[in-house]
């Protein structure tokens, strides 16, 4: 914060909601967009209607995302919307970045449910339980990966 000052800080926070709405009116065109047209600093898509179609998860979209390089955004929240992703681009993303992702997302809604399903596929670890990870969490390295 002080690296940046006070006029730094505004052109942060500007850059970051206009990078969220840049990034809004790609997706909307992939997923629908509950909220509007108009976001702050990040917006919530709903796979809801592409599940319902193929099978496909808000969570397989977001694993499949890691294939291709892209964090996967938080999905399942807000729990008002079904299949929710929220999508928060940061201040620093430049166009071709947030491009790349909007073609990606469109790419990967069109590739095989069954693919998606197991997802992701370049990462160490694949899909580990969730759940069990939440309510059971190793708090350190124990040396087996495997575990």
């Amino acid at each position: 914060i002080r690296t940046h000052g006070p006029d730094g800080l505004k052109a942060v926070a500007e850059n970051a909601v206009l990078n969220a709405n840049y990034l809004l009116s790609r997706v909307k065109h992939i997923l629908p967009v509950p909220q509007g047209d108009r976001c702050m600093h990040e917006f919530v898509a709903s796979a809801a209607a592409l599940k319902k179609k193929t099978g496909v998860s808000a969570m397989d979209l977001a694993k499949r995302l890691l294939d291709y390089g892209f964090h996967a955004p938080t999905v399942y929240f807000p729990l008002t919307v079904p299949e929710a992703m929220m999508i928060e681009p940061t201040e620093t993303e430049s166009k071709e970045t947030m491009d790349a992702f909007a073609e990606i997302l469109f790419r990967i809604t069109e590739e095989s449910p069954e693919l998606l399903h197991e997802a992701p596929h370049s990462t160490i670890i694949s899909r580990p339980d969730e759940v069990r990870a939440a309510r059971q969490p190793m708090m350190r390295w124990k040396g087996d990966a495997s575990v």
